[in-house]
C-alpha cells in the first residue's frame, strides 16, 4: 500500500457520535535530552491520547510527569513509576472511566516491565487504552505480548488501542504476535515516515500504534512532515521517533 501524502485528519466527532482521535506512541527517555523540543513535538501532534514509554520513575517523578502534562497542553492519566515506566497522558477531550497500572511479572536481573491502562469515553465512542514497552530478552518479550493481549480481553471495551516500544521489528515473533491478533496501524494505512529508532538515523520499526477490528484507521507513521515538527526537534527531543495515528472509533459501548 503506497504511503499516504495528504494531511492526516484532525480530531473530530462524527454525526453518529463515532469519534475520530489522534493517538501518539513516543519513549522520551525519561525525559533526560530536551523537553522544549519534546513538548514542540507532542503538541504539533494534537494527540487526544499519549502512549508514553520511559516515563521518569525515580525521585519526583510525579512532578517530572506534571511538568510534561503541562508544557504539552494534557493530563496525566495513568502510569509512570507505578507502571515501571509507560505513562498514558490525554487531552480534555476524553472523559476518564477507569485506570489501573499493571506491573507484570519480573525476570531476576532484568528491567521490571508494566503496562498503563484506561478506559476512556471521547464523544459517543468509549476505548480502552494501554501504554507498553517490551523487553529487551526476546523469550521474555514474547509472553508480554501474550500477558498484553490477556489484558485487552479482560478490559470489558468493544475497542481499544495500544501504543507503545516493542523492542523488536514487524519480522519478529512478539511484534506479530501483536499484529495477528490486532490491527498494525502503520501496516493497514501507512502515512509518515516508517523507522523510528534510532531518532539520529532511523533503521528500525519498533515503536508502533495497534488497534482492534472495528475501528477504522485513517493513517499512521512517525510526525516527519506535520507543520509545526521539525527534524531538528525529532533528533532532539529523545532517541526515538514518535508514531501518530488517526483513527476513527465507532460510537457505542
Amino acid at each position: 500500500m503506497a504511503t499516504l501524502r495528504t494531511p492526516l485528519p484532525d480530531p473530530r466527532t462524527e454525526p453518529d457520535g463515532s469519534a475520530v482521535v489522534r493517538v501518539l506512541s513516543y519513549n522520551v527517555r525519561s525525559l533526560k535530552d530536551d523537553t522544549g523540543a519534546l513538548a514542540r513535538v507532542i503538541r504539533a501532534c494534537a494527540p487526544d491520547l499519549v502512549c508514553v514509554q520511559e516515563a521518569p520513575r525515580f525521585f519526583r517523578w510525579r512532578k517530572a510527569a506534571a511538568r510534561l502534562a503541562a508544557m504539552t497542553d494534557l493530563v496525566m492519566l495513568s502510569g509512570g513509576a507505578t507502571a515501571a515506566g509507560p505513562m498514558l497522558l490525554c487531552s480534555l477531550r476524553a472523559g476518564v472511566e477507569h485506570t489501573e497500572d499493571v506491573l507484570l511479572p519480573r525476570t531476576p536481573g532484568l528491567h521490571r516491565r508494566g503496562l498503563a491502562t484506561a478506559v476512556v469515553r471521547v464523544a459517543g465512542a468509549r476505548l480502552g487504552v494501554v501504554s507498553c514497552h517490551l523487553s529487551l530478552r526476546a523469550e521474555e518479550r514474547r509472553a508480554q505480548a501474550g500477558m498484553l493481549l490477556d489484558r485487552l480481553d479482560g478490559m470489558g471495551v468493544p475497542h481499544a488501542v495500544v501504543g507503545g516500544d516493542l523492542n523488536d521489528v514487524p519480522r519478529g515473533a512478539a511484534f506479530g504476535q501483536l499484529a495477528g491478533k490486532l490491527q498494525d496501524c502503520r501496516a493497514v494505512r501507512p502515512w509518515g515516515g516508517e523507522a523510528t529508532f534510532p531518532a539520529e538515523a532511523p533503521r528500525k520499526r519498533i515503536d508502533a500504534v495497534f488497534a482492534t477490528g472495528g475501528i477504522e484507521v485513517l493513517g499512521c507513521g512517525v510526525p516527519e512532515d506535520l507543520p509545526g515538527v521539525t527534524g531538528a526537534d525529532l533528533r532532539a527531543a529523545t532517541d526515538h521517533l514518535p508514531v501518530l495515528a488517526a483513527l476513527r472509533v465507532p460510537a457505542g459501548g
